[in-house]
């Protein structure tokens, strides 16, 4: 899967390569969805054709790309675009570390164009499904931003997914 990083240009304090590497460590890192052997990733260059483009975008723009009920907080997949919120990306949520928050964030949502949906906890106690929307809440669970925790079997929940309301959106922050 041919990737390209692109960091929306109102943004400060963020800079692209920096995020790039973040985004690239984290689809390379043995616990991602590569451990199941059936998905391999490389960054591609502005001249070359990418399967998906990760995005780092403000939160107004986020509701632009993601064509979804405007939020301002989440992070979307829409298409062959991966759009992750910049005040996610800088803020996290209150209850993740935000160095685990930002690689759940990577992988729930290319999980999202590698056809995953939405996952429930298993159970109190247990490592929450990279696919359950950890953003809005654990239910139990301890967060995980891994597919492949254990680096050797695929971790989900059943399908399914919660009524959360995201809060108010970090629309400040560019």
């Amino acid at each position: 899967m041919r990737y390209r990083v692109e960091v929306e240009k109102d943004i400060k304090g963020v800079a692209p390569a920096t995020f790039a590497q973040a985004v690239g460590a984290t689809l390379a890192d043995p616990r991602g969805w590569t451990a199941g052997g059936h998905w391999r990733f490389q960054q591609v260059g502005p001249s070359q054709h990418p399967d998906l483009t990760i995005y780092l975008a403000t939160p107004d723009t986020r509701d632009d790309l993601c064509d979804d009920v405007p939020d301002g907080y989440t992070s979307c997949r829409n298409g062959a675009n991966v759009v992750l919120n910049i005040a996610r990306w800088v803020k996290g949520v209150p209850f993740i570390g935000l160095r685990t928050y930002r690689q759940y964030m990577v992988n729930h949502e290319v999980g999202h164009k590698l056809g995953n949906v939405h996952q429930l906890c298993p159970g109190p106690g247990k490592p929450a499904p990279v696919m359950q929307q950890q953003t809005l809440g654990l239910h139990g669970c301890k967060p995980n931003p891994w597919p492949y925790p254990n680096g050797d079997r695929l971790y989900a929940g059943r399908s399914g997914q919660y009524g959360d309301h995201p809060p108010a959106p970090d629309k400040g922050l560019a």
